[in-house]
């Protein structure tokens, strides 16, 4: 079943974020803004330290497009912490990490594998009424790369303003779009 255009579902977790005390995150933490929630199955293990370092070297430039990064494992908060404190990759991280050993979340965006009870590798562009408007889901051992996540966003947030346009593929801020309509059908 996909998650695209289905609102985020009911939660309530605890987090850790770098210079902060721990603190409590629901689903309308997801809200108000854009939001990439990115799921990775455990804290200290091998490919997922690649990835959480390579989403904080874009979350400057998501930050001044009005996005905020929530990580998500199966972890607590307080190993999010540890795993902060020792890790040259994860100690850069300056977004929200959040616990979900209740697996609740990780349920919620259909990403938990059952077998493991870990999280598999989901990333999620929410918009600012929680409605999820991408998913991508990669197998545990292909790592995912950030950067491709900027031109989603900015597409996604063009199509919101211009609800008559949809982007066509690599589309790139500043392109032409398209406007559906009869008129262009078989000649693109």
């Amino acid at each position: 079943m996909s998650l695209i255009g289905k609102e985020v579902l009911p939660f309530t977790a605890q987090a850790f974020k770098h210079g902060e005390d721990f603190f409590e995150v629901t689903e309308a933490d997801l809200k108000g803004k854009w939001s990439v929630v990115v799921f990775y199955p455990a804290d200290f293990s091998f490919v997922c330290p690649t990835e959480l370092e390579d989403m904080q070297k874009e979350y400057p430039a998501l930050k001044e497009l009005g996005v905020e990064i929530f990580s998500v494992s199966t972890d607590t908060h307080f190993v999010h912490k540890a795993w902060h404190e020792h890790s040259d990759a994860v100690g850069s991280i300056e977004y929200t990490m959040i616990g979900d050993p209740s697996q609740t979340i990780s349920r919620n965006f259909d990403v938990l594998n059952e077998a493991s009870g870990l999280a598999d590798r989901g990333t999620f562009l929410i918009d600012p009424d929680g409605v999820i408007q991408t998913v991508e889901i990669n197998a545990d051992g292909i790592g995912r790369d950030a950067s491709t996540i900027i031109n989603k966003v900015k597409a996604a947030q063009y199509v919101r303003k211009h609800p008559n346009e949809v982007c066509p593929a690599k589309w790139q801020e500043g392109e032409e779009t398209l406007k559906p309509s009869l008129d262009i059908v078989g000649k693109i």
